[in-house]
């Protein structure tokens, strides 16, 4: 492992997302040579669980750092690249304060709690001209990335409708997590597994929401579980989704497109792409690349190979959406016009 192909990182947070992202980083040391030189963790005891992976592994265990700004303060020439996996509204200020640092940025989904947010961390990028990678599933899948780009390219005729709905038995799954904490968590199951719905649909329709209604039911919580949006893009199409977090034991979803040339079927974690084109009475499975996770494609990103999948850009376009959502609900399903 040479020194000038080392990739240096820093994790915020060890928590059990975090642990999974961290075995993937050192099962590809051939590939992908890293090393986490430093932790940022709270807990002691997410402290501890992490610290077995690299015991397990015969590496030595990172040091702890819980005090962001003294981890940048202390260590910051010592590292690449900041991977953060927290909850959703430490995002802003621990993504602004690791590209502010001079290091790359690799966020695990949502980006940010709201729009005003996402923007401002798109003018850090900007000025800092560090790099911003979101890891949301579906922006990352080939699967979605090949459904964008025949969309925008018109060879399935322009869009008319979009359906798409999730479900999980969320409620009960994460009571008493922080997930089902607004102040940490920004939202509901809307806003944790059903981010992957509005992120994917912002994504695939490649154009801002105009007109936006929801309905939200917090089931005797005091966050939403379940809950239904109609909208309208700027292009005339017209979307609705639903997300329902009190489902039986389950976790799936479905995206529909509706094109004046054939329908798209897909899910909101880009696991499928099937097309039914006009005069064909089934869907086929449209054939793309192998999918790589979000560290493989983050470093492919940073090395120049590929383009950003997944830019900060299309989570300013769901948290406009969230807003307005948030927005709606609050008037009992009032249209919300965005400017």
């Amino acid at each position: 492992m040479s020194e000038k192909q080392l990739t240096r990182v820093a994790m915020i947070g060890c928590g059990s997302m975090a642990r999974g992202h961290i075995r993937t980083i050192l099962r590809l040391q051939n590939q992908h040579p890293s090393q986490v030189i430093v932790v940022c963790e709270p807990s002691p005891e997410m402290y501890a669980e992490m610290s077995k992976i690299f015991t397990e592994a015969g590496l030595p265990v990172p040091p702890n750092q819980p005090d962001l700004a003294k981890l940048l303060e202390d260590y910051k020439s010592s590292l690449d690249v900041a991977f953060i996996v927290t909850p959703h509204a430490y995002h802003y200020e621990q993504a602004k304060a690791c590209l502010e640092a001079g290091l790359d940025v690799l966020l695990e989904k949502p980006m940010v709690v709201t729009a005003e947010e996402a923007q401002s961390l798109i003018e850090v990028r900007d000025r800092t001209g560090k790099l911003l990678v979101i890891a949301f599933n579906g922006s990352l899948s080939p699967q979605i990335r090949a459904a964008s780009k025949a969309l925008h390219s018109g060879a399935y005729g322009s869009i008319l409708n979009v359906v798409a709905y999730v479900w999980e038995d969320w409620k009960d799954h994460y009571t008493g997590h922080w997930k089902q904490n607004r102040a940490i968590s920004g939202g509901g199951f809307m806003f944790d597994t059903g981010a992957h719905m509005l992120n994917t649909v912002a994504d695939l329709v490649g154009e801002d929401f105009v007109d936006v209604a929801a309905w939200l039911d917090n089931r005797d919580r005091t966050i939403d579980i379940l809950g239904s949006v109609m909208a309208r893009l700027r292009s005339g199409a017209l979307v609705t989704m639903s997300s329902c977090g009190n489902s039986i034991h389950a976790c799936a979803s479905e995206i529909r497109i509706f094109c004046t040339g054939a329908i798209i079927r897909a899910d909101v974690w880009g696991r499928f792409f099937d097309v039914q084109l006009a005069g064909e009475n089934d869907f086929k499975p449209v054939p793309v690349p192998a999918s790589v996770g979000a560290w493989e494609q983050f470093l492919a990103v940073r090395n120049g190979q590929m383009d950003n999948p997944s830019p900060p850009e299309i989570g300013l376009r769901m948290a406009r959406l969230w807003d307005a959502i948030q927005a709606s609900a609050a008037q009992d399903g009032a249209v919300v016009h965005l400017s």
